[in-house]
């Protein structure tokens, strides 16, 4: 429990390796990781969970925050134990990310932070966002996002995994996303970040739309020591170009295995 809500999460990988945690983008589950795990559990205890309102996890009702987001994420450290812990996020899991490396600073040991901002969006965007799934739901929100998660070319190259990325945003609690979207319209991390001292990598995707190439070099300007990598890919980069992504982590992150 965290907050009031149970957040569900999975483990994979030897408890004696170190954490690496993963944290989800908005209206996905920790399946979005699945190209991940398989290839990370080798040197890392996994951890994969749904962020509060997506997946298993409980969707409270009402507006969120990108604290309690990241408190969400520092309780399951508490539960399984673990001191500090690498962390990669994307999109909302990277401005939670981001807030954990501010504000939780000893807890986290490297960020990784893909495809995500500071600053995600604008009050306008969400507000008008959360006014359009009020009206229309999620389904009608998952018909206008494939398009924004994947290049043409993955949609045409893989169309059984964006139908899945469709089902999930249509299965996401509405209640879950309004209160992620409302976290995303009232957080602004672009006049701190620069107190994050850990190691950090930033991955933009050179076809993202929602949070365009920019974002990515803002954080890598404003975060002392930071890397910088961009992938040919839209929003998802874990998913579109994830032997890239996953070789991009991996030799980011030092393992005890090397």
């Amino acid at each position: 429990m965290s907050g009031g809500a149970r957040i569900d999460y999975s483990v994979a990988g030897a408890p004696t390796d170190p954490t690496l945690l993963f944290i989800n983008s908005i209206a996905t589950a920790r399946e979005l990781w699945a190209r991940q795990v398989s290839r990370c559990a080798t040197s890392f205890r996994v951890i994969t969970y749904d962020a509060r309102g997506h997946g298993f996890s409980q969707a409270t009702v009402g507006d969120y925050t990108i604290e309690q987001l990241g408190r969400d994420a520092l309780a399951i450290l508490d539960d399984v134990g673990a001191e500090s812990a690498h962390v990669c996020g994307i999109s909302l899991g990277g401005i939670t990310a981001m807030w954990m490396g501010v504000h939780a600073a000893r807890r986290v040991k490297s960020l990784v932070l893909a495809n995500t901002a500071a600053r995600i969006g604008s009050v306008e965007i969400w507000t008008e966002r959360i006014g359009f799934v009020r009206e229309h739901g999620m389904a009608a929100l998952a018909d206008l996002t494939m398009p924004r998660w994947f290049t043409e070319t993955f949609r045409t190259q893989e169309p059984q995994t964006v139908h899945g990325f469709k089902s999930m945003v249509e299965r996401c609690s509405k209640d879950g996303y309004l209160g992620c979207c409302a976290a995303l319209r009232d957080e602004d991390l672009r006049e701190v970040i620069a107190a994050i001292r850990c190691p950090v990598l930033a991955i933009a995707g050179s076809a993202d739309v929602a949070t365009p190439p920019a974002a990515l070099q803002f954080i890598h300007e404003r975060i002392a020591g930071s890397r910088l990598v961009t992938l040919d890919a839209a929003h998802l980069t874990n998913v579109e170009q994830h032997e890239a992504f996953n070789t991009a982590v991996l030799d980011f992150i030092p393992s005890p295995s090397r």
